[in-house]
C-alpha cells in the first residue's frame, strides 16, 4: 500500500472478504482523521467574518482545490453536494430548467444509474421535457451512431455515465461529448464509479458537467460534488443564501467537504503510483481461478478490456447468483438482481445488454478495492468454486428456476 495506507482496515478485519466496493467503500482512516477536527473544534460558519470562520473557510477552499485537481478542473468549477444522486439532479434538472425551452429534449442511455433515469422521468412528468433513452450493445456500450441520430432542435443535454456500476463498462465519453458539442448541446457525465479508480480529466473528456461521489472513493456517505464548467448556466437545486456559487444553498458541511478533498488527494496519489494495475491483476486472477475450476460455466458480462480495473461481473451456469452468494459466508458481494416479495428479477442493466433471464439471474458482481489482497482473492475464489461445484450446470436450454 502507498502513502501510509494501513494494511488492514479496522472495519474489515473480522468480517468476510469484502468484494462490494462498487456499492460503497470503507472510510479510509486518513480521511476520518482529516475530518475529525471539523466535527470537534473548527465549528465556525465559513461565511462569517470573525476568527472562528477562518479555519473552516480555508479548509473548504483546500478541499475544493483537491477535488478539482483530481478531475482536472478549476476550484471554482466544483460544487459540493450531499450525494451523487443530488449532483445528477442538479446537472439534469438544472440544465433543463435553465435552457428556457418550452419542451426541452434530453438524451441518455439504457444502463444509466436510476439517479439519472428517474430524474429524466420526473422532468418529463413535471416540466414537459422529452427524453430519449438509447439502447446499448451486448457489452453495455452506447454507439456514436445511435447518439448522432437522436439529436433534435430542442436537445439541451446528453447524460452518459463514465463507468457502469454493475459491469464496469467504460463508455466512449470523449467521442460522445464531442458529438454533443457539434450539435451545441451540453454533456453531463455521471462518473461516480470512475473517479478515483481511473484517471479522469474533464477537459480531455469534454464534459460540461461531471458527478463525483465520496463514498465510492473512501470518503463518508453524504459527500459528493458536481463539476460545472465555467459559463454553464444551471437552475439551483436548493435556493437560499447563495452558497456553492448559488447552486446549492445552505451552510456548508466543512467536515464532509474535507473528507471528500482528502479522499481525492489520496486517490490522486494512488493513480500516480499505478494502483489500477495492482487491482486489475487481482481481478483477473479471481476471474481465471473461477474459469479454470468451473470450465465452460463462467461467462463474463460486459467488455473484457474496456471496463473498470476493479470490476468483475460473471454469470455461473446452473446456479442463481443470490443462491451462490448465500452459500458463501466467506465473502460479501452483490448480484444485479432485485428481490420483490421473495421473487428475484433480472438486473435492468444486464437485460438492456440483451442477456437472457437465466444468465442475468446467475450474475455476480465482484468489485475489488484498496484493501483487497491476494489472500482475499484466494479465499473468495475457493468459496465460490466450492459452492458452485455443489450445483452442476444444467444442459443448455434446460428450464429452471432462473428461467421462470
Amino acid at each position: 500500500m502507498i502513502g501510509g495506507t494501513p494494511d488492514v482496515h479496522p472495519g474489515l478485519a473480522d468480517g468476510p472478504v469484502y468484494l462490494d466496493y462498487n456499492a460503497t467503500t470503507p472510510v479510509d482512516p486518513r480521511v476520518a482523521e482529516a475530518m475529525l477536527p471539523h466535527l470537534a473544534d473548527f465549528f465556525g460558519n465559513p461565511s462569517s467574518s470573525h476568527p472562528f470562520s477562518h479555519g473552516p473557510r480555508r479548509a473548504l477552499a483546500e478541499a475544493r482545490a483537491q477535488v478539482a485537481d483530481l478531475i482536472g478542473a478549476r476550484p471554482g468549477e466544483v460544487v459540493f453536494t450531499g450525494s451523487g444522486s443530488e449532483a445528477d439532479l442538479l446537472a439534469l434538472r438544472g440544465a433543463v430548467l435553465a435552457s428556457g425551452r418550452p419542451h426541452p429534449h434530453v438524451i441518455t442511455q439504457a444502463t444509466e444509474h436510476p439517479a439519472v433515469l428517474e430524474t429524466c422521468r420526473a422532468l418529463e412528468r413535471l416540466h414537459g421535457a422529452r427524453v430519449t433513452v438509447l439502447p446499448v450493445d451486448g457489452d453495455g456500450l452506447l454507439s456514436q451512431a445511435a447518439l448522432a441520430g437522436a439529436f433534435t432542435k430542442d436537445t439541451v443535454l446528453v447524460s452518459v455515465m463514465a463507468a457502469n456500476n454493475e459491469t464496469g463498462a467504460l463508455q466512449p465519453i470523449t467521442e460522445l461529448a464531442a458529438l454533443a458539442h457539434e450539435h451545441g448541446v451540453l454533456f453531463h457525465c455521471d462518473a461516480a464509479q470512475a473517479v478515483g479508480k481511473i484517471p479522469i480529466n474533464v477537459r480531455e473528456l469534454g464534459a460540461d458537467l461531471l458527478t463525483a461521489v465520496g463514498h465510492k472513493m473512501y470518503a463518508p456517505k453524504g459527500a459528493a460534488a458536481l463539476f460545472v464548467r465555467d459559463g454553464v448556466r444551471l437552475e439551483p437545486v436548493v435556493y437560499g443564501g447563495g452558497q456553492e456559487h448559488g447552486l446549492r444553498a445552505g451552510t456548508e458541511n466543512v467536515a464532509l467537504a474535507v473528507a471528500l478533498g482528502t479522499a481525492a488527494r489520496i486517490a490522486a496519489a494512488e493513480l500516480a503510483a499505478d494502483m489500477p494495475a495492482r487491482i486489475t491483476a487481482l481481478r483477473d486472477n479471481l476471474h481465471h481461478r473461477l474459469a479454470a475450476a468451473l470450465p465452460g460455466r463462467v461467462h463474463l458480462n460486459g467488455p473484457d478490456a474496456q471496463r473498470l480495473p476493479n470490476t468483475l461481473n460473471v454469470s455461473v451456469d446452473g446456479v442463481l447468483g443470490h443462491e451462490l452468494l448465500a452459500a458463501c459466508h466467506q465473502i460479501a458481494a452483490s448480484t444485479g438482481s432485485a428481490c420483490h416479495s421473495g421473487t428475484h428479477t433480472p438486473s435492468p442493466v444486464l437485460t438492456a445488454m440483451g442477456l437472457a433471464p437465466t444468465r442475468a439471474l446467475s450474475a455476480l458482481r465482484l468489485s475489488l478495492g484498496r484493501w483487497t489482497g491476494n489472500e482475499d482473492v484466494e479465499t473468495a475464489a475457493a468459496a465460490l468454486i466450492a459452492a458452485a461445484a455443489q450445483r452442476p450446470s444444467r444442459p443448455a436450454g434446460t428450464a429452471g428456476a432462473a428461467d421462470e
